[in-house]
């Protein structure tokens, strides 16, 4: 049945009587007294699967508070309780006609559907509790991955600064030209007006030195 249910019953299930409102949570019965037997619902259900808005009336106030007990102890929520039970009510109202009382009763059947319908809630909202706590352990990782490159990217440059700060003056402005300009070693001595060859060697030992005071191995 894929048509709406009746706009008798409300959007959202109401369990708490309210002044002037007939109280859900209290079953009518289909007989004088006690439970509607099985054949009973059988038979209001057969009048669903017809359309029949008043045999729903029934069928609510008979099953309702059964499948809300049975939803709100798998859900331990209150409201999303009631939100689970309407739509399990919503469901025997379009699936009326799929009921096959060989198959078991009508209170069984119902409470299968409510049994599911919570299940799936509670693993919904699990996968998007687990969703929440990837993303916010990204972002953590993230942000402490670039605070951390920061940090080191600082202590190295300080680092370097305070070796260089260990040259002789010819070998820091030859490793200075050489390695932050990019000038080659035949530029780094014209530019200092000094021998290649006494560059190189300049160049050699303080790369050594340089090695030595920043803890390089090879």
């Amino acid at each position: 049945m894929d048509s709406p249910p009746p706009a008798g019953r409300p959007g959202r299930l109401r369990l708490v009587p309210t002044r002037g409102a007939r109280p859900v949570n209290r079953s009518l019965p289909l007989a004088d007294a006690g439970p509607p037997p099985r054949r009973a619902l059988a038979d209001v259900m057969r009048k669903v699967a017809q359309g029949d808005q008043e045999a729903f009336s029934a069928l609510y106030d008979a099953l309702a508070p059964m499948v809300f007990g049975l939803v709100v102890r798998v859900l331990r929520d209150r409201a999303q309780s009631e939100e689970v039970t309407q739509e399990v009510m919503i469901d025997l109202w379009r699936q009326a006609a799929r009921y096959e009382p060989t198959a078991g009763s009508v209170t069984t059947w119902a409470a299968t559907i409510a049994h599911r319908r919570a299940v799936d809630r509670v693993r919904s909202a699990q996968a998007a509790a687990d969703r929440e706590h990837a993303q916010a352990a990204r972002e953590h990782t993230t942000a402490y991955d670039e605070v951390a490159e920061q940090v080191e990217t600082r202590l190295e440059s300080e680092q370097v600064r305070r070796c260089l700060r260990g040259l002789t003056e010819l070998q820091r402005q030859a490793v200075t030209l050489a390695y932050y300009r990019g000038l080659t070693y035949r530029e780094v001595a014209q530019t200092l007006h000094t021998p290649l060859p006494t560059i190189k060697t300049r160049m050699r030992d303080g790369l050594i030195r340089l090695r030595d005071c920043m803890g390089v191995t090879t």
